[in-house]
This record gives C-alpha cells, sequence and structure tokens, in this order.
C-alpha cells in the first residue's frame, strides 16, 4: 500500500447491491493507492462499516416512508431517493469540507443516478468523478438517445422490437435499455439527466478494461470530452479480502457442497438483487434444471418469486429426488462461487458485475436479461464477445435443458471457452504493472491530485 497521500476522497454510492459492490471496491483500490476514504450513506439499505473498518462513514437520513422504501417501481423509488436526499447529503458534504482538522477533501466520486450531487458539489466548490457502474457500452448507448428517439427506435414499439439498431450493431430494438415504470417518460428524464451530469463532470470511472470495451471507450472518450478511466475489473486490482458489502447473509454452504462436485460440471444460477419472476417461471426453471442432469447450485433469493416467501412453489419432494444433485441457497459468495473450480456455466440475468464477474473466472454465460442494461449485456455476451448463449424462450423447461447441453457437453461450450480463457487472461493482466488498467488508475490519481488547481467548472 502506498503512503497516504493527505488527501481525503468522499464516495457516495446509490444504495443498491449492484451499485454499492462497484464502489466500495473502487473505494479499497483508492485506499491502496494512499488516499483517505470518506463513505457517505444513506440509512436506506444502510452500510455496515464494520466489514470496512480502514474508512470514515456518515449516514444520512433519506426520509422515506415505509411505502417509499418498499417501492418495487424501481424509477420511482430513485426519484424519491434524489427528491429526500438532496438536503441531508449537502448539510453532511458541507460539515466534512469544512472540518479543517482532517485531510483536504480532493473531490467527490458519486454514482450518476443522485443527480444533484453536481449542483451540491459546485455549490463547495468541490470538483466531481463519476463511477459508472455500468459498461461502457451501456453509457455510449444512452448518451445516444436523442439519436435513438429522433430515428423512432425510442419509445420501443412492438411492431420494431426485432428491427436492428444500426447505428450500434449488432443491438436490435428489444435489446435498447429500458426500466419499467408507471410512468414511462421516467425513465427518459433519468437518462437526459445521467448525460447532462456527465458532461458536467470532472471524469468518469469504469469498471471495464480496454481489451473488452475498445470501441465504446473510444466513443465516449470523442464524444464527452472528459477524461475517462477503465480502471477494472475492481475485484482484480486490490488483495482479496473476506469483507463484503453485501444487503443479504451469504451461505457458505454452497462452498462445501461445490467442493464435493466434478470440475467444471455445476450450473450456478442467480439472477441479482432485484429480478422477480412468477410461479410458472419458477417451475419451468426448476424442472428444466433437473431435466438437464447436470448439477445445480441455484441462488433463490427471498422473494424472487412472487406471491412467496422462498420455495413453496417447487414440485413436493423436488430437491429430495435429486439425491444431492441440487444445492439451493437464499444467497451465495458470487466471486468465490465463479472462481470454484467446479462452475462450468453461469446462468445469470446479465446485471454488469455480474457479467464482468463471469468474463473474469471463464465461466460461459446462459443469458436471461430482465431490465434495464442487461439486454444489452446479453446481447454483448452471446453475438460480439460470443462466450454465451441467450434463452430463445426464456422460461420453457424444454429449451432450457437444451441449452444447458450446449454449453456442457457440445462443442459450442468448449469452443466459448476457448475465447473466455483470452478474455480472462486479459482481465488478469491488465491491472498489473504496465497493464491498460494499471496505466489507467495512476491516470485517474495524478488527475485527482491535480484537482487542487482547478478552477470550478460554472
Amino acid at each position: 500500500m502506498e503512503q497516504r497521500k493527505g488527501r481525503r476522497l468522499i464516495l457516495f454510492p446509490l444504495p443498491l447491491q449492484g451499485h454499492m459492490n462497484p464502489m466500495l471496491e473502487l473505494a479499497n483500490i483508492l485506499y491502496f493507492k494512499g488516499f483517505s476514504i470518506t463513505i457517505i450513506h444513506t440509512n436506506f439499505n444502510s452500510l455496515n462499516p464494520s466489514t470496512h473498518p480502514h474508512f470514515t462513514y456518515h449516514s444520512i437520513s433519506d426520509n422515506l416512508s415505509e411505502s417509499e422504501a418498499a417501492e418495487k417501481d424501481l424509477l420511482l423509488l430513485l426519484s424519491h431517493l434524489n427528491t429526500k436526499c438532496f438536503e441531508p447529503f449537502r448539510e453532511c458534504l458541507a460539515t466534512l469540507v469544512s472540518d479543517v482538522s482532517k485531510e483536504p477533501v480532493a473531490c467527490l466520486i458519486s454514482d450518476p443516478v443522485f443527480d444533484f450531487t453536481q449542483s451540491v458539489a459546485e455549490s463547495l466548490k468541490i470538483p466531481r468523478i463519476l463511477l459508472r457502474t455500468g459498461s461502457a457500452s451501456f453509457t455510449a448507448v444512452i448518451s445516444a438517445f436523442p439519436l435513438l428517439e429522433k430515428k423512432g427506435y425510442i419509445p420501443k414499439q412492438d411492431s420494431r422490437l426485432e428491427e436492428p439498431v444500426t447505428e450500434f450493431s449488432p443491438l436490435r430494438v428489444k435489446d435498447l435499455p429500458m426500466i419499467n415504470s408507471s410512468d414511462p417518460e421516467r425513465f427518459l428524464k433519468l437518462v437526459h439527466n445521467l448525460t447532462y451530469e456527465t458532461k458536467a463532470s470532472y471524469g468518469f470511472i469504469f469498471n471495464t478494461f480496454e481489451d473488452l470495451e475498445q470501441h465504446a471507450l473510444a466513443t465516449l472518450r470523442k464524444e464527452l470530452h472528459i477524461p475517462i478511466f477503465p480502471i477494472g475489473p475492481f475485484h482484480k486490482c486490490v488483495p482479496a479480502t473476506t469483507s463484503t458489502s453485501s444487503l443479504l447473509s451469504q451461505d457458505r454452504s454452497c462452498i462445501s457442497w461445490l467442493n464435493t462436485q466434478a470440475p467444471k460440471s455445476v450450473i450456478y444460477v442467480s439472477f441479482g438483487s432485484i429480478a422477480t419472476i412468477n410461479k410458472a417461471q419458477f417451475l419451468e426453471i426448476a424442472l428444466g434444471l433437473a431435466n438437464s442432469k447436470q448439477p445445480f447450485l441455484w441462488v433463490v433469493r427471498p422473494r424472487l418469486v412472487h406471491g412467496s416467501d422462498w420455495l413453496e412453489p417447487l414440485p413436493g419432494r423436488f430437491l429430495e429426488t435429486l439425491n444431492g444433485r441440487g444445492h439451493i441457497v437464499k444467497w451465495a459468495p458470487q466471486k468465490e462461487v465463479l472462481a470454484h473450480q467446479a462452475v462450468g456455466v453461469f446462468w445469470t440475468h446479465n446485471g454488469w458485475n455480474s457479467t464482468l464477474e463471469s468474463i473474469c473466472e471463464g465461466v460461459p454465460m446462459i443469458c436471461m436479461p430482465c431490465s434495464s442494461d442487461q439486454m444489452m449485456n446479453a446481447r454483448y455476451v452471446s453475438d460480439v464477445w460470443k462466450v454465451g448463449l441467450q434463452l430463445q424462450h426464456r422460461f420453457e423447461r424444454g429449451d432450457i435443458e437444451k441449452t444447458i447441453r450446449k454449453l456442457t457437453v457440445e462443442t459450442e461450450g468448449d469452443q466459448m471457452r476457448d475465447r473466455l480463457s483470452k478474455l480472462k487472461d486479459e482481465a488478469n493482466l491488465c491491472p498489473r504493472q504496465g497493464g491498460s488498467s494499471y496505466q489507467s488508475l495512476n491516470d485517474l490519481v495524478n488527475h485527482i491530485l491535480s484537482l487542487e488547481s482547478f478552477v470550478y467548472k460554472t
């Protein structure tokens, strides 16, 4: 670890699992580069300071009512957070900046979904850098939303879903990012704010690497005119740690179970922290896994299934009939699972963190995207990097069994593993000395240190 640089960084993660994880990984990276780290976090999905005791934490009230905190409309929840966190965040940041007993604040690093952080940082004359927790390709697409709207791709029309988006080959209209909401215009407003706030920032950090998204990164550098720092994969940039920012308790019995399985034999199934499915879909998944005759580790998050607390929709004695071939947990230590020699396939919702982690461990994917950037990520997995397959009918047991067989016992799976082997090597090399992410991280550190001499943008 490098010597303390006498500078403090303030990080403000969006309180959703897929956003908190990379923000805390970034905090660790910058801590090991010599910065002091202060985390501002909301009461909603509050962080546990004991998991990263080398950081300083400040909790702010989000003032969410019980019904607002339980909101199922993700965009409405984000709207509530942006409205109600503004003043508590401003007061907290002002207090931290004015504390002369601590190191000077070099900059604020925030999630761009918190759109009020730009005006707060500007009022306090603090440079703000953004962490984009999605892919560079996703950011390039949403930055082009005005063009895509002009071309008629957005809002999506059922009659055009299979139409190619020629400006972003091989995407189809159905792959374009979208979050379902009671107010469809809310997503377009979010995208507009993201693009505006990005251009007003002092830089953009990505959890990706040059060899994986070279074209998208080049496009963003050309169009955004701000420094861009691809320094991922984050979890490969710092020493391995047992600390976790998981909002759910991880069941480590799955590691003991994996230790009993043959190499590359297990189908690991996890659809992330937000996605939900109905009972009929749940049953098709269960029977497709059982009929595949492959061992499987299945993460069934509490209330993953509409109207059920956990495993109630499973057929009677389902697990017993498998004779130990299946193991179900409520949550798993995913990075450790994907790195385990027994895991041969990852059936995923294709959130960016999951997609990148699978690539880093050389595990081919079955893609079942649900929302937001996941459709894009799945298309890149299947058609650009060619390291996974999309389920053609999503939840039909026969299609599930057929797709699993393609990746486990047919030559298609072997070809994907060959391609993944190269990407895995690149992912492991780029954070090391001489690698692209190593250099980009050094550029980021120097950029942060140079910001004290900047006059804040107006």
